[in-house]
């Protein structure tokens, strides 16, 4: 009987990972007394023993990787957009902007288009019932696309068709669409 590739990992960063930062935590515990009280040696050190759990579950789950890269990645954004957001106008304006930025965030996540959801999102918003509006979200968008009710609404949706070039949409575009997107949009 052959293991799972997940299992066979755990298996390996048992043998072989384990005494390293089995080693690695008891040379912490054993500094932790020696190095200055608030130094950064001392928070560095302070800041693994108190993570200690988090830090060693990829030694018992093969399926997590032994990095957060995936995490560090997804942080650059934030990181190198921070100088550009930082005259965002308010703290209003910063709170839609990181509000913007993580819908967009998840929709990379989750492989979605990012023009094609908020747009196709923005025509869904206005009918749509508030104790489903979880259903919108990129994690459930997919699911939500292939229901019929939502192929219906957008298929109605006079805006949408005029964006994508849809029969129906050209011919009976309003002649000032900028000022009457937000209507059109509602159905």
């Amino acid at each position: 009987m052959t293991s799972t590739p997940a299992k066979r990992r755990r298996e390996i960063r048992q043998a072989r990972a384990a005494p390293i930062v089995d080693a690695f935590f008891a040379w912490c515990d054993q500094e932790a007394g020696r190095v200055l009280d608030l130094s950064p040696m001392a928070q560095g050190i302070g800041y693994a023993r108190n993570q200690r759990v988090a830090l060693r579950r990829f030694l018992d789950d093969g399926r997590l990787p032994m990095h957060n890269n995936i995490s560090e990645l997804n942080l650059r954004r934030e990181v190198v957009g921070r100088k550009n957001w930082l005259f965002v106008g308010s703290d209003d304006g910063g709170e839609v902007n990181a509000t913007v930025v993580s819908l967009l965030a998840s929709c990379s996540l989750h492989k979605i288009e990012p023009f094609a959801y908020v747009r196709d999102l923005l025509c869904l918003l206005p009918r749509w019932p508030n104790h489903r509006v979880l259903e919108l979200a990129p994690a459930y968008w997919r699911e939500t696309l292939e229901k019929r009710e939502t192929q219906q609404a957008l298929d109605a949706n006079v805006l949408r068709r005029v964006v994508l070039g849809l029969p129906g949409g050209a011919s009976h575009r309003p002649p000032e669409l900028p000022r009457q997107a937000a209507a059109v949009c509602d159905g």
